[in-house]
Formats: structure tokens, C-alpha cells, sequence
């Protein structure tokens, strides 16, 4: 018996959370380990469709880097980056589309709809859904990246109609400027812009570490734009953290009322976060 207490005691304390997220959205930018491992996959498609069935509405960002350079090795196409940022000339675009559109979000969209949910696959030309314009290279060198791009604005409303009759949009982070040109674009800059358009009530975004490290490797609960620029400038957030702590100031300074980034290597992280008090990884306020 007492299993099924400590069991029934779990879902009485996750009521509070249950009652405050009903009917709000959700967005999540998925990526990383928990994006190939079989186990965490399959708990985060659980996981998402939880949400949709007590009544959140779940909105899924997704990347897949290291899958368009897997293809374009098997294709005998190198790779050029430049500041970690993909070169995207028209033959990689097309690779680019080929795997995130047609490869890895009809993946995820499977494999949310194998584990009970209604998943639909969309990239952002779909419905005009995200507006891109070039990104502009930095540094001294002002290399061309190409069909490399930026979000110029999203346009919320297919979301909005999608959640609205019990879907889950399941976002490919391809964006066309107002030519029809193409644009590959950082997922989790994708994942910020569209929590932004949507006033979400939180984004959260899964990484391969517990979240925010400090210079001794802690973990940072809390952050503020403020702290950000001082880690930042400290060297202590780099890299692939970057749009990451990026991504989360576009939406909390855009109206979402929280930003976490968080360990997708955790099973099920996805609830601890959003139903448990203490939460997971490093939250982000304006």
C-alpha cells in the first residue's frame, strides 16, 4: 500500500502546477542527447504528451546539426563553419531542408504521434509561419555565410489554430525572407522568437549539461540579463551557450513569463521542471 500512497501524495503535489499551466503554452527547443537516445526520446515524447492531454499546449522547437553534417559526409560535402555558425550555400540549404524537413521532423512528429499525441511537422515556410532575413557576418573577416539567416518576425496564428484543436506543432527552424529565399537558422533563436510570439508561459530549452555553469562548474539557479553580460564578458558563457542564454532573453524580455535551459540528458526533465518545486537546470528572468 505504501507505494500507491507515495504515488498518489506525487500527483496531489504536482495540483498547484497542474492548475496554473492548463491552457497555457509551452514551448520547447529540443535538441542534443535527448534528441538520439532511445530511452530519453521516448520519455520525451511521454512527456509532451502529458502535457497536451492535462491540458498544456506543448509547442516543439528542434534542431539536428550534427545530422546535416552526418548527410553532407555521406554526400562527400564538407562542412565550413564560421564562429560555430554553418556556411549555407544553395547545395548545403538543400541538405539542410532535406534532413531538418524531411528527415528529423517527421521523426519527431512519429514519434510523438507512436506515444498517444497528434503531432503535426512544420518548417517555418509553412503559412508563412517565420520570416527571415540574412544574417550578417561579424568579425573582421565578414566571411559570407549565405542562406544563413535570422528571424525577422513570426507569425503565431497556424500555431494558435494548431493548439487550439488539440495538436502539437512540431517546428523545423527554416525561415523565407519576403522573396522566397530560403534561410537555415539557429534552432534555439527559432525556439526564443516563437515563445516570444506566442506570450508563452514558459520556454525551455534542453541541453547536454545541468544548465549554467559558473568558473567552479556550479550549477546557476537564476540569472538576469545583467549577470548574463558579466558571465559572458567573464568567458564563462561561450559557444553553443550562447544562443542558448539568447534564445531565453528574446522571450522573457518579449512577454514569456519564464526561460529555463535545462538537462535534456534527465529522464522525463521536462516534467521535474515544469511540476516540481525545485525544478531543474538555470532559470532566466528579464
Amino acid at each position: 500500500m505504501k507505494p500507491l500512497i507515495e504515488k498518489a501524495t506525487t500527483l496531489v503535489e504536482a495540483l498547484p502546477y497542474l492548475r496554473a499551466f492548463a491552457g497555457k503554452t509551452i514551448v520547447i527547443k529540443y535538441g542534443g542527447h535527448a534528441q538520439v537516445d532511445e530511452a530519453l526520446k521516448a520519455g520525451f515524447a511521454e512527456d509532451v504528451v502529458l502535457m497536451k492531454y492535462i491540458g498544456v499546449n506543448p509547442v516543439v522547437v528542434h534542431g539536428g546539426g550534427p545530422q546535416i553534417t552526418d548527410m553532407m559526409a555521406r554526400l562527400g560535402k564538407k562542412p565550413t563553419f564560421v564562429d560555430g555558425v554553418r556556411v549555407t550555400d544553395r547545395e548545403t540549404m538543400e541538405v539542410v531542408e532535406m534532413v531538418l524537413g524531411g528527415v528529423i521532423n517527421k521523426e519527431i512528429v512519429e514519434l510523438i504521434s507512436r506515444h498517444g499525441g497528434r503531432a503535426v511537422g512544420l518548417s517555418g515556410k509553412d503559412g508563412r509561419l517565420i520570416t527571415a532575413k540574412p544574417l550578417k557576418p561579424s568579425g573582421p573577416k565578414r566571411v559570407d555565410l549565405g542562406q544563413v539567416g535570422e528571424v525577422e518576425s513570426v507569425d503565431p496564428q497556424l500555431l494558435i489554430d494548431l493548439t487550439s484543436n488539440r495538436y502539437i506543432p512540431v517546428i523545423a527552424p527554416i525561415g523565407v525572407d519576403r522573396d522566397g529565399r530560403t534561410y537555415n537558422i539557429n534552432a534555439d533563436l527559432v525556439a526564443g522568437a516563437v515563445a516570444r510570439a506566442l506570450k508563452a508561459e514558459k520556454l525551455l530549452v534542453l541541453t547536454d549539461v545541468a544548465g549554467i555553469l559558473d568558473a567552479k562548474r556550479a550549477l546557476i539557479p537564476t540569472l538576469s540579463r545583467k549577470e548574463i553580460q558579466r558571465l559572458i564578458k567573464a568567458g564563462t558563457i561561450t559557444s553553443g551557450m550562447l544562443p542558448k542564454v539568447q534564445a531565453c532573453l528574446t522571450a522573457v524580455e518579449g512577454g514569456v513569463a519564464k526561460a529555463h535551459i535545462i538537462d535534456g540528458r534527465v529522464l522525463h526533465a521536462l516534467l521535474l521542471e515544469i511540476f516540481t518545486k525545485e525544478g531543474i537546470g538555470t532559470e532566466i528572468i528579464a
